[in-house]
């Protein structure tokens, strides 16, 4: 048996139990908050969205009315055609909108990636359980097995809530990972031969969720996104922390979370 199969974590199985419900704990404080913060981002892009498609539908229906006696008086053709149809009501004006494909822009494109990175990450702690229960990663100490499904269900919880806002705003929800990394993400965790790699892999994920919250609480123009934002953000870092402490990374603590990890909106494919 290789070296890489016997691997354990850094720190005492109790360490590592006590870190996950201290996790769990600020996870659950924070749920209150980030439900209802992406409640009122939801009702704004509603709202707005309602607030944009009457603007537009009086300006037709009153530009309407002029091109029809513009065109009566100076054209002898019967063959006018009807005015362009509104936006259909999932469309929102300026930062916070979507165009009539269905692509996320503004303020729904961070949403959206927001969404997407969530899923990723469950989907590579999911696949780690397979993997460990498929015999593939050697030993996985049960303290390392909790922390797994506590993580997993804590990033299933973001993507529910941010998922509430893409269909508030009329938008499909997002329930795969419509991101360009994906494949190099799967083929990594394909060639994981212990929960050390698995530990490394998932640490790139959390710190690249993390720093993305960060940077979109400062580039999204909605209030109540930011909020949405900032409330999931530390829970993200703890992950980070946790599995730092699990490889025997003993964090610095930095003045300021860097964005350099930060995902990009082009990452997403949809």
């Amino acid at each position: 048996m290789s070296t890489d199969r016997i691997w354990e974590p850094a720190i005492g199985e109790a360490e590592l139990a006590r870190l996950t419900r201290d996790m769990d704990e600020a996870h659950r404080a924070t749920l209150p908050v980030m439900r209802e913060s992406a409640r009122e981002l939801a009702e704004q892009i509603r709202v707005t969205g309602q607030a944009e498609l009457a603007r537009r539908r009086f300006l037709l229906g009153a530009g309407g009315v002029a091109a029809a006696l513009t065109l009566a008086a100076c054209s002898s053709s019967k063959d006018v055609k009807d005015p362009a149809p509104s936006s259909p009501a999932g469309t929102m004006p300026g930062s916070a909108s979507a165009s009539a494909s269905g692509r996320y822009t503004g303020d729904l494109q961070v949403v959206a990636l927001a969404t997407a990175l969530e899923n990723q990450a469950v989907g590579a702690y999911q696949a780690t359980l397979d993997a460990a229960k498929a015999g593939k990663l050697g030993t996985v100490p049960p303290a390392v097995a909790t922390f797994v499904t506590t993580a997993m269900a804590q990033h299933a919880d973001h993507a529910k809530a941010w998922n509430a806002v893409l269909t508030g705003a009329g938008l499909p929800a997002i329930t795969d990972v419509p991101l360009s990394n994906q494949p190099e993400t799967l083929a990594a965790l394909g060639k994981a031969a212990s929960v050390g790699d698995v530990a490394k892999l998932a640490l790139d994920l959390e710190d690249q969720a993390a720093q993305t919250y960060l940077f979109a609480t400062y580039n999204v123009t909605s209030p109540a996104g930011i909020a949405t934002a900032a409330s999931i953000a530390p829970v993200e870092a703890m992950h980070a922390a946790v599995l730092n402490y699990v490889l025997g990374q003993y964090p610095v603590p930095d003045d300021f979370l860097p964005t350099d990890k930060a995902a990009s909106p082009t990452l997403l494919t949809v």
